[in-house]
């Protein structure tokens, strides 16, 4: 999958740049703007015919750098010149968007000299020093001869149309090769993309917490959750258990898995940090990962002691849908793209703080591939349901006790499931969904 990114990033940069050379249809749909001395600009002027044409066009051309960015998968200390990029394509979105009134070279009756005139060509100058910056980054971590010398080559053309503008003569000419020059770079680095030796990313093992000795205790958080969450559980069972904590794939420190997230495979993840037959473990267990702890006391009975599940979430009951198979797919790739880290560095603390009104003393939650992964298990809960609708088919549950801890409002469908169970229910009404957080002496008096 992180090869057909590079693929769908060279792809859009390709687009951008067709999009970025649109000027050129308009030397002969508006021939009111000199070739010579006026700006490309100038065909969106607001009194031009075909402004909207030229005007649609940046705009996309910025959308379509934006986007490229947005999915390329990230590579060590290249990120200023991507953020450039970035900050290239925002600018050229903003081109479009706030066009020239009229045509300042062009048309002697234009005065150029309004508040939208100045904006606008504002914006135009940054917009080339925010590309010139990227070009000088990226090359200097590729350390290409070709990357260097379209950089210097973009150089000699802008430095070209400043002196054409002191000189009053010949801005056009200048501008226009100014324009093709960058188009030129953006199919450079598209081509760079299709070449690269993009990897598969293999997952590793998952990041365990194991404290504490005496009978075994197995936490698995639920959606979103990570193990630091657990610390104040932890502590309490800590001095007469062997507590196990343990992050998911893409979920706290451990790395993200190649595939989409199963039940079956979180139940062998489960059964490989368990501990061996005739020691049985108690698994403690959090939201919709209580399926899984269901899943592994049917499919491995005599490895369950007991069984806490706090604050459980009813499976749907709903067909899985194939396009959240499809999208699950691509899921563990986009975590590594350099859209998913901007995403999560930008919401990924303050969500995480409104969800659980705690802090990120680790700053997992500013990894792309924390909220990728919560996308990937949330996608994968009819997929998850189905099958724990099958293993309830076809495997009874053991003779073993449960507790189901059910925070905040009275819940039916949670009492129904303590009755299934047999379980004994506990009610935590002044709990929110985090009871590891609002209450964690609850749990361990549970275990």
């Amino acid at each position: 999958m992180e090869r057909r990114l590079f693929v769908a990033a060279a792809s859009v940069l390709i687009v951008a740049a067709v999009l970025y050379s649109a000027w050129i249809t308009g030397q002969f749909t508006t021939p009111a703007v000199d070739r010579t001395d006026g700006y490309v600009s100038e065909l969106a002027a607001r009194d031009q015919p075909w402004t909207r044409l030229f005007r649609v066009s940046d705009v996309l051309s910025g959308l379509a750098c934006l986007a490229a960015v947005a999915v390329v998968p990230r590579v060590a200390r290249e990120w200023a010149g991507w953020l450039a990029l970035t900050a290239f394509g925002l600018l050229t979105v903003l081109s479009g968007l706030f066009p020239l009134d009229c045509a300042v070279l062009s048309d002697p009756s234009c005065r150029g000299d309004g508040a939208s005139q100045l904006f606008h060509l504002v914006v135009g100058a940054l917009g080339v020093v925010a590309l010139l910056a990227a070009m000088a980054l990226l090359a200097a971590r590729w350390r290409s001869v070709v990357s260097w010398t379209l950089t210097g080559l973009n150089v000699a053309a802008t430095l070209v149309m400043l002196a054409a503008l002191a000189a009053g003569r010949w801005a056009g000419l200048a501008h226009r090769v100014q324009l093709t020059m960058i188009a030129v770079w953006l199919v450079y680095v598209a081509l760079r993309l299709l070449v690269h030796d993009g990897h598969e990313s293999s997952c590793g093992p998952p990041h365990v917490v194991d404290q504490g000795a005496g009978p075994g205790v197995l936490i698995t958080a639920g959606l979103g959750g990570a193990w630091f969450h657990w610390d104040a559980v932890a502590a309490a069972l800590a001095a007469g258990h062997r507590v196990v904590r343990f992050d998911r794939p893409g979920l706290g420190l451990s790395p993200p898995a190649p595939d989409r997230p199963t039940l079956y495979g979180e139940v062998a993840r489960l059964a490989a940090l368990a501990p061996s037959h005739p020691s049985q473990v108690t698994l403690v267990a959090h939201g919709a990962s209580c399926w899984h702890a269901e899943a592994f006391a049917r499919l491995h009975p005599l490895c369950v002691a007991k069984l806490v599940l706090v604050d459980p979430c009813p499976p749907p009951l709903r067909r899985p849908l194939a396009l959240a198979t499809a999208l699950g797919a691509w899921l563990p790739a986009l975590g590594g793209t350099w859209g998913a880290n901007a995403l999560a560095r930008l919401a990924g603390p303050l969500t995480h703080r409104l969800v659980t009104g705690t802090g990120d003393p680790f700053g997992v939650y500013r990894m792309g591939k924390v909220p990728v992964a919560v996308a990937g298990e949330w996608l994968a809960r009819r997929d998850m349901a189905a099958d724990l609708r099958r293993i309830r088919y076809g495997h009874p549950f053991p003779d073993i006790p449960v507790t189901v801890i059910a925070a905040g409002a009275r819940d039916a469908r949670q009492e129904r499931l303590a009755v299934a169970f047999d379980a004994e229910l506990v009610l935590l009404p002044a709990s929110g969904h985090q009871v590891e957080l609002d209450d964690p002496g609850a749990i361990a008096g549970a275990v």
